[in-house]
């Protein structure tokens, strides 16, 4: 029987720890896939196109929109971001799970597109916790670490839409959460329907 991939949207706080979680999978287990953003911005010193993000233009952004080859996208501050359909689905035939790490209203946009899609929240043992890495990071000013608990407070209230949480205490218990819960996503009835159907003919015909 031949694995179909599943989409996986990550969702959490600034600090959560959910790019760490995502970096640890994906170097430990070799079925995922990071989803590679499309973006109007410039590269960053030492980012590539095709590896970071793939860096478009305005003009071929909105072709892409108009053509129906993002799955999600959004504007942030002058420039867009979405999620290239072609790479998302080329990585699901091949069997590779794919992981998109964004933010809650792009999550919901994907499952109305992809309803057996897999939507995981990270969030942290605690709120004083949250606050304690946003410090701990020592890059941010006073008022950003304000920005982002402020945030914090808003994201808190589409939680309930998602399949599942993983509380992010120690990184390499919850690395193994993710892996389990997408391992158990992958034998769940409605996402193995062909093979049951299979299994029914065959037994019809014994």
């Amino acid at each position: 029987m031949k694995r179909k991939g599943i989409i996986i949207v990550v969702s959490g706080f600034s600090g959560a720890g959910k790019g760490t979680i995502m970096k640890a999978l994906i170097a430990k287990y070799d079925q995922y896939a990071l989803s590679i953003s499309a973006t109007t911005r410039n590269p960053r010193p030492g980012e590539e196109n095709g590896r970071e993000y793939f860096f478009v233009s305005n003009e071929e952004f909105e072709k892409l929109i108009k053509e129906n080859g993002l799955i999600e996208h959004a504007g942030y501050v002058n420039h867009y971001y979405g999620t290239p359909r072609k790479f998302v689905e080329d990585k699901l035939n091949a069997g590779i799970d794919v992981i998109l790490e964004i933010e809650i209203q792009g999550a919901l946009q994907i499952k109305k597109q992809y309803p057996d899609a897999v939507l995981l929240f990270v969030m942290p043992p605690s709120a004083k916790e949250l606050e304690k890495r946003l410090r701990g990071r020592g890059t941010e000013t006073e008022e950003v670490i304000r920005q982002r608990l402020n945030r914090a407070v808003e994201e808190s209230v589409g939680i309930e839409n998602y399949d599942y949480i993983v509380i992010n205490d120690k990184l390499e218990d919850a690395v193994e959460e993710v892996h389990g819960i997408i391992s158990s996503a992958h034998n769940t009835p409605d996402r193995n329907k062909e093979f049951i159907a299979e299994m029914r003919e065959e037994l019809g015909n014994l």
